[in-house]
């Protein structure tokens, strides 16, 4: 696990080490009156980026929901199990295999924004909680604080691409009609809402990273854009 951990936070540093890391580096910008942040990069490298960004993303969701299972001991056993069939995604993105397939590339990038936005918010109201629950480890918190930063992070790169695809006009930016559920009435339940969260938030992370995955593959490879 140590050596996973380690591996994990080199790979972080290096794609992501600053909030214009999805946008733009020193590497692409080698003129200094830029700063690496106003100069543009190709497309390629952009949806690169992306995809890494939101790999990485999923990664380290499916950690923190293993590190919050583990913190339940300290509860003495919770029932935390989820329904089979729980609706998570927000239903304008809950689409079969076979639609997704079929979706134009317009859609994909409306649905990475729905998704993306969805999650903001209770993303933040998981690390202000664990932030005052005394069992929660420091790997548990970085974790969440990293989730939360990163979505951000990912969001400004996915409106870049959005007006390198779509162009300026291309798609207006919408807050979700639905959202999770905030209502807290307990520790106990506290704890239970903080479960849901990222089990359904590792699920939804991996819904973007596919749906990244496939602009890719239509803007770049073009052929054999299949990826189920």
């Amino acid at each position: 696990m140590m050596k996973k951990t380690t591996v994990l936070q080199v790979c972080v540093a290096f794609v992501f080490c600053s909030p214009q890391a999805v946008i733009a580096s020193a590497d692409d910008c080698p003129d200094p009156d830029t700063g690496g942040t106003s100069c543009t990069i190709s497309l390629e490298k952009l949806l690169d980026r992306a995809v890494q960004h939101a790999e990485l993303i999923y990664r380290v969701s499916e950690e923190s929901k293993l590190l919050f299972e583990e913190m339940l001991d300290s509860f003495g056993g919770v029932n935390l199990h989820v329904p089979s069939g729980t609706m998570c995604a927000p239903k304008t993105v809950s689409m079969s295999k076979n639609e997704i397939q079929q979706i134009s590339d317009k859609w994909i990038l409306h649905s990475v924004l729905i998704l993306i936005q969805f999650w903001t918010d209770p993303l933040a109201d998981l690390q202000a909680s664990l932030e005052n629950n005394e069992n929660a480890s420091s790997a548990l918190l970085n974790r969440s604080k990293w989730m939360s930063t990163k979505l951000r992070s990912l969001e400004q790169g996915v409106l870049v691409l959005v007006r390198q695809i779509l162009g300026e006009a291309g798609l207006l930016s919408e807050d979700p009609e639905e959202t999770f559920d905030h209502i807290i009435s307990s520790d106990i339940e506290s704890v239970r809402r903080g479960y849901s969260v990222l089990y359904c938030f590792r699920k939804d992370a991996h819904k973007i990273e596919t749906f990244l995955k496939l602009l890719k593959c239509r803007q770049i490879d073009k052929d054999n854009c299949s990826l189920f």
